[in-house]
């Protein structure tokens, strides 16, 4: 009964399940603590490694003093190495409250390396964007195209018009599992069938995904 002494019913998470709760999201946007950062790359960012500075905590989303901003025009391209296996259920990008905001984002799945050249192919979703300099718009992803995301790559084509895209904050919602059983299975499967696995390789790159 303590928990209801101001009896208002604005409550402070009581009966909405702390849907809003800024707890509850912070729990939901901790993929980033599941990226592999040492192996991040930002393409186009205007100074090495700030590209890694915004994936952050929740309660930091809206510091200003580490962003990320676009170098030669206003693109960026994020590839994101997960250490394991993730099903990405939402997305919220921040930046500028002016031009430079990201208007659009194309997101791409299991692309290690991915260049600018590869962002003519067809995304797995992209979105146009509004401005969010508080970080609270949430972009839902179409579940069943991430539910197997080793890394995820993010291209950010346009902004608002300026000559260069500024990025405060990308917060990543879903959910983890780990990924050592595959990664036995590999190894096992590559050391006892060395000479398949390069007829397989042969193969591979010839399957262009073109739909």
């Amino acid at each position: 009964m303590s928990g209801h002494g101001h009896g208002h019913g604005h409550g402070h998470g009581c009966g909405c399940e702390g849907e809003h709760e800024p707890a509850e999201r912070g729990l939901e946007y901790g993929l980033y603590r599941r990226i592999d950062l040492e192996k991040l790359q930002c393409l186009n960012e205007s100074r090495d490694g700030d590209g890694k500075l915004v994936f952050k905590p929740w309660d930091r989303r809206n510091e200003r003093d580490k962003f990320v901003e676009s170098d030669a025009d206003e693109e960026l391209l994020f590839n994101i190495p997960f250490t394991g296996s993730v099903k990405l259920k939402g997305i919220i990008i921040s930046g500028e409250d002016d031009d430079s905001h990201p208007a659009e984002v194309r997101l791409y799945k299991n692309i290690p390396q991915m260049s600018f050249d590869a962002t003519g192919r067809e995304p797995e979703q992209a979105f146009r964007l509004n401005r969010d300099p508080v970080a609270e718009l949430e972009y839902p992803t179409k579940i069943a195209r991430f539910s197997n995301v080793q890394h995820l790559s993010i291209h950010i084509s346009k902004n608002f018009g300026a000559e260069s895209t500024r990025v405060y904050y990308i917060g990543l919602r879903g959910e983890y599992s780990e990924a050592h059983r595959h990664e036995v299975t590999i190894c096992n499967y590559e050391a006892a069938a060395n000479p398949a696995d390069h007829k397989v390789e042969s193969i591979i790159p010839q399957t262009n995904f073109i739909s």
